[in-house]
Order: structure tokens, then sequence, then C-alpha cells
């Protein structure tokens, strides 16, 4: 038993005031922003007397309300060690408490942010094999020194290595020495080369126009859409060649802001590992430090786009089971970017019950059809429609037919599997090439469904699912062969579920 209990640094009370400031940001802006600028701008408001002052008042009192609760939050956390559990104990008017046994916790993650790094502090999120809410932590630490961090790893590989000794002994649990820090090797380091190509062919530049996009709707009743309507077409007369070069500039900036967030959330990206986890640390403004447990480890997904497929490169993802290992539920990028060749010698060493170069088993030939037929279907009554309303223009719209076809070959030659003893290996495709490697004793559901135009074929689709996150992940292969249907399920009957659907 321990008596001694542990506060957070100081600096938790300033980030627990940013949190609750981040999270009220917007209404912020909206609600004092429009009523401090309006009507004349700041210099009215003041000439309005106190009642001109209202909005002011209004949030400096939340600002100092958000301040502090963020000081009483700081002062009423404290954690400690006891009886082989991580107890922390929070609260002001409802004391809460949290006990987490050592053996139940999976990993312990870090964060290393702006206000960390100079203090040598660090976040700790304690992520358990039932962490509750997605994206969520089952204990989070806001500020603690390393240390401290440190104490705390040592408590739970104590408390896991006694209770192993008791269960190999099957007695009672006593106090031994502390086991030997576990030896962590270094596995691989991203260079600055793969980082920029990482960069340049992410598809971050999305991701940066939709966030614009959603900033702008939170103020969508206060743009004025006639204004810009009018500056709009004026612009437009400008003729066609400055409206493309326009749209060339934004696209390019945008393109810019996402290379310059990927170099920075992924910089010396390194994955190192012990017997028992793999490690997983990149960032440079704020520095995180992810551990996988071997244990979690679901499958494995390698994922290539066509730019990056074309040049050798890929995406590997790992497949865990439970809890919150990434942010909001995000998967676990093993490798963001790395060269194949690269990447299977390292696999191979962290994961060498797997087959990582299995012979796979194509979709027949006489299913190539399936795999764009249902596509035209859909497309066609657009086509005809574009065709007899904006003739003869619309009928470019028949350039998408070849496209669609030959998107379709390129699936049917993509498609496959491979089966042994152990494992189930599944590869298909949208646009980006997937390839799922998958142990048996990992599946948790196959199953298998035929169209009546299928059946017809002699042709099915199967689909295996394995736990992940808190979702799963689904692997599919579409229209192979009803043999290769049957002997998967055959392969997966004796230790799980099966399912099939007509």
């Amino acid at each position: 038993m321990y008596e001694e209990r542990y506060k957070l640094h100081p600096i938790s009370a300033f980030l627990n005031f940013i949190k609750g400031l981040k999270e009220l940001i917007l209404p912020f802006i909206i609600i004092f922003g429009v009523n401090i600028f309006r009507d004349g701008g700041v210099g009215s408001m003041f000439n309005q007397g106190w009642q001109g002052l209202i909005p002011i008042m209004v949030g400096s009192v939340i600002l100092v309300f958000l301040l502090i609760a963020g000081i009483i939050k700081w002062k009423r956390f404290v954690y400690w060690f006891e009886d082989g559990e991580l107890r922390i104990e929070y609260g002001l008017f409802v004391k809460k408490k949290r006990y987490i046994p050592f053996d139940r916790i999976q990993s312990l993650n870090y964060t290393e942010g702006i206000f960390h790094r100079p203090l040598g502090l660090v976040k700790v999120k304690v992520e358990t094999g039932g962490s509750g809410k997605v994206g969520e932590a089952e204990a989070e630490l806001t500020a603690i020194s390393r240390e401290d961090a440190d104490r705390i790893e040592n408590e739970m590989e104590n408390a896991k290595y006694h209770l192993k000794e008791a269960t190999a002994a099957m007695g009672p649990v006593e106090y031994v020495e502390t086991p030997a820090k576990k030896e962590v090797k270094v596995l691989y380091r991203m260079s600055i080369k793969e980082l920029l190509i990482l960069a340049t062919t992410s598809g971050g530049i999305g991701v940066v126009i939709s966030a614009v996009a959603l900033f702008l709707s939170q103020f969508s009743e206060l743009i004025p859409y006639n204004a810009i309507y009018e500056e709009v077409m004026l612009f437009l007369r400008f003729g066609a060649l400055i409206v493309v070069l326009t749209i060339f500039l934004v696209l390019l900036v945008a393109w810019v802001i996402s290379v310059i967030m990927t170099v920075v959330a992924n910089y010396q990206f390194t994955i190192q590992r012990d017997e028992d986890h793999i490690y997983i640390t990149r960032g440079l403004l704020e520095k995180k430090k992810v551990s996988v447990p071997l244990k979690r480890v679901q499958g494995i997904k390698v994922s290539q786009n066509p730019l990056r497929e074309f040049f050798g490169y890929a995406t590997v993802l790992v497949e865990s089971a439970g809890g919150s290992i990434g942010d909001k539920d995000e998967k676990i990028r093993l490798f963001p970017l790395v060269k194949k060749d690269r990447m299977i010698p390292i696999l191979v060493e962290l994961f060498p019950e797997l087959e990582w170069t299995p012979e796979l088993v194509k979709a027949p030939k006489r299913s190539v059809h399936f795999f764009y037929r249902l596509d035209l279907l859909w497309l066609s009554p657009f086509l005809a429609a574009a065709g007899y309303f904006f003739y003869p223009y619309g009928l470019l719209g028949l350039i998408l037919v070849p496209i669609v076809v030959a998107i379709g070959v390129w699936q049917h030659r993509t498609v496959g599997y491979a089966l042994d003893e152990k494992q189930l290996t599944m590869q298909f495709r949208g646009l980006s090439k997937h390839r799922f490697f998958m142990l048996k004793k990992r599946v948790q559901v196959v199953q298998v469904t035929q169209s009546y135009f299928q059946r017809r074929k002699g042709i099915a689709s199967i689909n295996s699912t394995i736990k992940s996150g808190m979702m799963g992940a689904t692997a599919t292969t579409q229209h192979m062969e009803k043999d290769d249907a049957s002997r998967i399920l055959a392969w997966y009957e004796p230790s799980g579920t099966k399912e099939i659907k007509s």
C-alpha cells in the first residue's frame, strides 16, 4: 500500500482553461464579436455607456469562470497507487473516484504539447481493453513530469509481473524486485525524403478545404451573400483565364497548408518495440508517443493509392481491438509511408506468425463485368438526361463510360485472396489498393453473399470481419468463384461463425 498521493503540475490549471476556451471559441466569437463590432464598431460601443460594455463584461465573466474552474479542477485532482491499482480522485461538489487495476491497463500514451515540452512534462492517456466512449481514454493525466510518468509505467509493469508470477506458482502474491526495464529496439525512422513524399501525396488538401467550409458555415448568417455575388460577377468579367488562375492559386495554397500540416504532424516518425508493445513516436510542435500492445493487434492493412503504388510506396495500418488507441478512434498508422521492400523485413520481425508474400487466388475472368455493370446501370439515366437536355455538349458525358469500365477491369485484376492453415489474406481496390492480413484466431465473422445474377454465374462475394476499434474492420473480395467462398467457409467453420446470404 502506498500513502503518498501525487498531483498534476500547476500548468494543468492553464491547460484546463485553454481546453474550456477552445470549446467556447466559436459561440464566443459569434455572440460577442458581432455585438462588439456592429453599429459603428468598438467606438460606438463605448459611446453607449455601461450598456455598451455588457458584451465585454459578460465575456470577461466567462473567462474568469473558465480560469477558476481550471484551477479548481487541478487542485482537486490527485492520483496514487494502492493494491495493484492506479487510483484517481477528482471533483469539487461531487467527488469522483476511479480505480484502474494495473493488469487491465493496455497502454500509456504520451503527448508533449507546446506547453509541456519547455517544462519537461507529458500528458498521459491511460488505455484499457474496455475504454469508454469512442476517442476517450480510461483516464487522462493532463500534465505530469517524465519521472512521474515513468513511475506509473514501473508500477504497471511491476503489478503485471507479480500477477504473472502468482499465476505461474498458483500461490499467494509476494512482493519481489521490480523487473528490469524492457529493452526497446528502434525498428524504423522516417527519412526526410519519405516525409516530403508523404506530405505531397497525402489527401490533406481535402481536409483543409473542408475545415474552411466548416468554419465559414458557422458564420453563414453573417456573410453578405448579395455583396459577394456582385463581386464574383464583376470578377468573372475579367475572363476565364483569370478565374482559372485564381482557382489554381487557392488550391495551391490549400495544398501547401496540407503539406505543412502533414510534415508537422509526422516529423521524426519512429517505430520502436519491446517484447510486448510497439511504440510509435511522431510530431514537431506536439510530440506524441502511442504504445500498441502486440496482443491487441487483430490484423494488418496495407494500402496504396494509385500514385504511391506506381512509385512502390504503401501505408500500413494496425487494426487493433478495443480502447481508443488513436485520437477519435482513428486507425494507428504503423507506417504513414514506406517503400514496400523496406516494409516487409520490419513486418516480419514484428509479426513473424504472418506470411507477408502469399500467392493470391484471383477472380475468374467471367466475373469481370460484375465490377462495372452496376455502376453503368446507375450512370445511364444521368448520361441520357444530359445528352437530351444539353445536346450536343451533354454527349461529352459518354467519356465516363470507358473510364468506369477501365476502373472495373482494374478492380477485377486486383481482387484476390490467399489461404493457409492459420491465415487469411484478402486484397481488393476502389481506386486505392488494400490488402488485409488476418490470423484465423482473430477473425470474428466470415460472410458469403450471392445475388441472383451471381448464382447464375457460379460466383460469390466474401466478407471477413475482425475486431478493430469500437466498430470492427471488414475486408471484401467480390465476385470470386463459389468454390473459393466455400473453401474459406470450411476453413473458418471449426472456430467461429459462418453466415451465408443470398
